[in-house]
């Protein structure tokens, strides 16, 4: 049924930038929060970022607020999280997530790691 897909996690250097992209299949998202959530080893899961498919209403959370925007191109049926300014600390596995706002479904994707390098 859903599937979301997410790609371009990989290695950057501290202060670079990466674009990852989350492709979403199986139905409308319209009535859908689509988020972005990080762990790294050790730590609990955390919010990153959030959007409603309609509307375009977004959050994020204080540790990437101004480094990191997230969007969506409904042509495409696709979240992006730009990141920016990269840090050691953002190292992890980003996962995509759709949210169901009437019922409270969560639906994931299976991950992209994103290693930052000094």
């Amino acid at each position: 049924q859903v599937q979301l897909v997410e790609s371009g996690g990989g290695l950057v250097e501290a202060g670079g930038s990466l674009r990852l992209s989350c492709t979403a299949s199986g139905r409308s998202f319209s009535a859908y929060a689509m988020g972005w959530f990080r762990q790294a080893p050790g730590k609990e899961r955390e919010f990153v970022a959030r959007i409603r498919w309609s509307g375009g209403n977004v959050e994020y959370s204080d540790s990437v607020k101004g480094r990191f925007t997230i969007s969506r191109e409904n042509v495409k049926n696709t979240v992006y999280l730009q990141m920016n300014s990269l840090k050691h600390e953002d190292t992890a596995l980003y996962y995509c997530s759709a949210h169901a706002l009437a019922y409270g479904t969560h639906y994931w994707g299976q991950g992209t790691q994103v290693t930052v390098s000094s």
